[in-house]
This record gives C-alpha cells, structure tokens and sequence, in this order.
C-alpha cells in the first residue's frame, strides 16, 4: 500500500511504513452475509479477539483458489479459469473496462463470488479474468451497474479503477450502509451511514510525487501485521499508487492505516496511503468490505 503501507508479505508496499505481511487467502474477516446489513471487517482485532497473522508465503499466495472453492463457472466461449489470470491486488488484467463514473454512488449493494468465476469485459462479452472467493478473507465487491444476468463490479487489480462483468448466478448479494468519502483538498475522511456523517477525521494523504490515487474504489480487506506497531489492523483498499508501480516488492497497493503521529494528520506526507487516527480506524473496522470509498480533490 503505496504510503510505504504496505500489504505484501514481508515488503512495505510503499513506504513509510515497516514490513508488512499479507494474510493468506482466508482471514477472519468477511464482508456482510445475506440478511445482514453490516459485518465488522475483522472479528476482534478492535476487540480482543486473536487476529490471523499471515506467514511470509510470497506474492503468488493469491493465485490458486482457497480451501473449498467451488468449481469454476463456465459456459461455451469461455476460457478454461486455469488459463485467465486472476484479478487481485497483485496482477494487471488487460483489456479491463475503465469505471464510467469515477466519484458515482451505488446503493451499497455488493457481492460475493460464490465459486471461481470468469470476469468478463461486457455481458456475454469476452472473459478477460477469473475472480477468486477469497483475496484477504472473502472476496467483496461494489456492484455498480446490473443487466440480465450480469453484474458488473469495481476490480482490485491493475489498472486502477477496472471493472468487469460477473455472472449474477456466481455471486451472493448483501448491502452495506456505508460510504468512505475521501477529500484530498481538505485533507479529510468521512465515514457516512445511510446518508449522514458518523464520523469526520483529518487525516495524511500521499505528497505531491507520490498522491493519492482519486476514484473510487473499495475496503478490499483487512490484515493484522505483527512486524510493525503503528496500526492494529491494515486496510487494503482495491486501488494502486498512480507513481509507484512497485515497492519493496510488492505492488504499490494504497491502504488505510493508523498512525501514532498526530503530526502527520491535514498533510501530505505518505507514499500514497491515508494515515488515520486510532479512532477513525475503529470506527472504521466496523464497515464491510467492499464498501466504496471515494477519493475526490475537494
């Protein structure tokens, strides 16, 4: 994660930060079931409960299906899943439509790919992906258009603000209430439920030679790191430094994280990451994955 935050094993993303290790594919974070309007992102790492730290298993941790994967989806036309690459924080999956509405809202619904499935360019288009069940705990994201079958969500691979289609039948649904607004200019976060701000923070943004990507994009998961004691839980989000492709290793991905420095809250001062306050990132640990997030200049 571009702030020198960081989330692949045992490499600061990008910056400022230590070296961070990347949970492997099952965590104990899930974004919300069906029926459920929100789910905290991690069990416990607020609130005591023992919090999954990953092992040092390399970057390509991500690229074969978890414990109990389902078979693939595929029909007639599709490439086998084997031969796609998958759509992670750690790949780049060419000819990805770019998002059509950068700073637009959805109604919060997301989605939860239920098997290995084929991302697809268009619906009944061409598969240019396939997406796991799994990338830091269960795989949740935005829906930002449906047709007929089809949903069409935001990405967490390369380049920033990629979507895809995915098959309605490959996924299960669930809203969330919450909307992170980003406000580069103000050097501000707010955390909005249901319309209304709960919860308003200053807080550090990336310099000038490495910004804060703008966007939208989304929680992608959430990872404890026993190598570094500035932030209790790391907060990767589905979107990657516009200036850094890579960082000690890993793949510029931006997160959000604590940060002990009251100092560095209203200035530009990261590789790319938002550095919060501990509350702010408490209050945050209790929104699900796959919630958008919306970085803008105001």
């Amino acid at each position: 994660m571009p702030c020198g935050e960081v989330l692949p094993v045992r490499s600061a993303l990008l910056g400022d930060m230590s070296q961070h290790i990347a949970p492997p594919e099952a965590a104990p974070s899930r974004g919300p079931g069906p029926g459920s309007s929100r789910r905290r992102i991690l069990f416990g790492a607020i609130a005591g409960v023992a919090v999954m730290i990953a092992l040092a298993l390399g970057f390509t941790f991500l690229d074969g299906g978890g414990p109990g994967t389902e078979p693939s989806s595929v029909t007639e036309g599709d490439a086998p899943p084997g031969e796609l690459p998958v759509s992670s924080t750690y790949t780049t999956v060419e000819g990805a439509p770019s998002d059509p509405d950068p700073l637009g809202r959805n109604d919060g619904l997301v989605v939860h790919p239920i098997r290995e499935t084929p991302v697809h360019d268009a619906p009944d288009g061409r598969a240019i992906a396939r997406m796991e069940t799994t990338q830091f705990g269960d795989t949740w994201l935005p829906v930002l258009a449906e047709q007929p079958g089809w949903v069409q969500v935001l990405l967490p691979s390369k380049p920033a603000s990629s979507t895809g289609w995915i098959r309605a039948d490959d996924v299960e649904r669930a809203r969330t209430p919450y909307v992170v607004e980003v406000h580069l200019g103000s050097k501000t976060l707010e955390l909005v439920r249901d319309g209304d701000v709960v919860g308003q923070w200053s807080v550090g943004i990336g310099t000038e030679e490495t910004p804060t990507p703008t966007g939208r994009t989304f929680l992608l998961g959430a990872f404890a790191d026993q190598n570094q004691n500035f932030s209790p839980v790391i907060l990767p989000l589905g979107t990657h430094s516009p200036t850094l492709d890579t960082f000690g290793g890993g793949p510029g991905t931006v997160a959000i994280h604590a940060w002990p420095e009251a100092s560095s809250f209203g200035q530009a001062v990261s590789n790319g990451c938002l550095r919060i306050s501990q509350e702010a990132l408490e209050q945050l640990t209790e929104v699900p994955l796959g919630t958008l997030v919306i970085i803008d200049q105001e």
